[in-house]
């Protein structure tokens, strides 16, 4: 048995994960799936990274979880970066699920191509709180590109503001890239939530993490709700010893 730890991406919060936790039980693992500060529906988004961060920290020590296999989806690959540099003795291995992985003293819009940056600044400006909303078309296009609208419809109605202020921070990561946990990355192979080529998520966010597992299979970037059971397996093989 492997005790999971998975830690969603923007605009989501915990339960993302729930289907994906279904098949993982049924497979004899444990698995959970916190909340980040700052996401989900009715919460105050007026947080920044450290923030985000402490507070996956805080669960898993809450819980007295260790010898942890720690996933992180898309944003929240800078997420369980963090954390590893905060409780490394408690993680097993890390899993960067498309995921961004950022040179030290970046942030993640830094590591977007500019026309993703001119959007995600055009979001915040419409919002005028510091927020990002996902766009239907962009989500439905980019990030679910392999479900039908039915899908597409019901998923996107989980979502709610992301917090900009995660995005902006400039990260200090030289202590994550000095630990010796083992590492992951698992990549969809029609993931175009970042255009793939230059700007893609595999090798250039991958191939940062020096010596890596690599896993990937079919799907796009939200995978999780088109094909939660071939996601587990992939989620399995990533995280086995």
């Amino acid at each position: 048995m492997t005790t999971f730890v998975l830690v969603h991406g923007s605009w989501h919060d915990g339960s993302a994960w729930n289907a994906v936790i279904q098949h993982l039980e049924a497979r004899g693992h444990q698995a959970f799936a916190p909340t980040i500060a700052g996401h989900g529906k009715g919460m105050n988004k007026n947080v920044n990274h450290a923030q985000c961060t402490q507070s996956i920290v805080d669960y898993i020590v809450g819980k007295d979880l260790t010898d942890i296999v720690l996933l992180g989806h898309s944003f929240a690959g800078t997420i369980i970066a963090k954390v590893a540099e905060a409780i490394p003795d408690r993680i097993r291995r890390l899993i960067f699920f498309g995921a961004f992985v950022l040179n030290d003293g970046e942030s993640l819009r830094d590591n977007v191509p500019p026309h993703l940056q001119t959007l995600l600044d055009e979001l915040v400006r419409e919002s005028n709180d510091q927020m990002m909303v996902m766009p239907l078309e962009l989500w439905r296009e980019a990030f679910l590109n392999d479900a039908d609208l039915d899908l597409a419809r019901s998923s996107y109605a989980q979502l709610s503001p992301e917090p900009y202020q995660p995005w902006i921070d400039k990260l200090d990561l030289r202590q994550f890239y000095s630990l010796p946990i083992p590492k992951s990355y698992l990549y969809c192979t029609e993931d175009t939530a970042l255009p793939q080529g230059e700007w893609g998520w595999h090798p250039r966010m991958s191939n940062r993490l020096g010596q890596f597992r690599f896993v990937q299979m079919p799907g796009s970037h939200e995978v999780m709700f088109s094909n939660p059971v071939g996601l587990v397996e992939k989620i399995i093989v990533a995280g086995r010893d």
